[in-house]
């Protein structure tokens, strides 16, 4: 749409258009619970652990007005995003991690809506370069720059992220290597379930099962390790399973599905 924050040509497009995306979004809602933070400042007062796959629909919804949608669609979408984020605010009742009780949090903190958006373009990174295929520096490059546009307007300023890609490489290290991120108990519980026993009839488990799977597999060995996902199988035979589904993906069945099953409906609409 020529109204859109994006167009045909656009990196965020030319990524987010692809269904298999579906699958980042468990990952980076079991990443953004890996912050204490963001867990009591942007997921325990949304709900959005007891109602995951609510959270996700709500997401993939809003991510699908700023991508392929007109500015007008995006404003209204992401609006009461950014006034709900403006009403939580609090402290930490005990030490976790890290932070000692009484650490302030407010979901609109700059770091925590800054980790919140990372978690989406890293998953969707992960994922297209596991199913899609890979992408050069200049086209990752490209992408992070429209979802600096995304980050804008969830309520970041561009001050507030990482400016270049290897600005956000570091930013990747920083995170996944320092010391903000912990997983809690209470988020241990929660993401168990989402991965474990999601809510679905039973004809449909094997196939959700199946997402689940590789969502444990794509998550940052760290995270992986502090949810107690280890246990479920080998990292090496869960890495080779995955990585020989991806390359039939790739290599078998990507070529072969036209256009309306390989993307979503909003990028088919123009």
């Amino acid at each position: 749409m020529p109204d859109g924050y994006f167009d045909d040509s656009s990196m965020l497009r030319r990524i987010n258009r692809e269904r298999v995306l579906v699958l980042s979004g468990p990952r980076a809602l079991l990443m953004q619970a890996a912050h204490p933070l963001a867990v009591s400042g942007l997921l325990a007062h949304t709900e959005s652990l007891d109602e995951p796959y609510e959270r996700l629909e709500r997401v993939a919804q809003v991510l699908t007005a700023i991508g392929f949608g007109t500015r007008e669609e995006a404003d209204r979408m992401t609006a009461p995003v950014r006034a709900a984020h403006g009403r939580v605010s609090g402290k930490l009742k005990e030490d976790v991690g890290p932070y000692p009780a009484g650490t302030p949090y407010r979901a609109d903190d700059p770091e925590l809506l800054m980790w919140v958006l990372f978690t989406l373009i890293d998953s969707a990174l992960v994922v297209y370069r596991r199913y899609i295929g890979e992408l050069d520096r200049p086209a990752e490059a490209a992408y992070w720059e429209d979802y600096k546009v995304v980050g804008e307007l969830f309520g970041l300023e561009r001050t507030e992220m990482p400016d270049t890609l290897d600005d956000l490489n570091s930013y990747r290290r920083e995170m996944l290597e320092g010391d903000r991120l912990y997983v809690t108990d209470w988020a241990r519980e929660k993401a168990r379930r989402i991965v474990l026993d999601p809510p679905v009839p039973v004809y449909a488990r094997p196939l959700v099962e199946t997402a689940n799977f590789i969502t444990i597999a794509l998550l940052p060995d760290r995270l992986r390790d502090a949810y107690g996902f280890s246990p479920l199988v080998p990292i090496a035979a869960r890495r080779a399973l995955v990585a020989g589904g991806a390359a039939y993906v790739k290599r078998a069945l990507l070529p072969l599905l036209p256009s309306r099953l390989r993307y979503v409906p909003a990028a088919q609409a123009g």
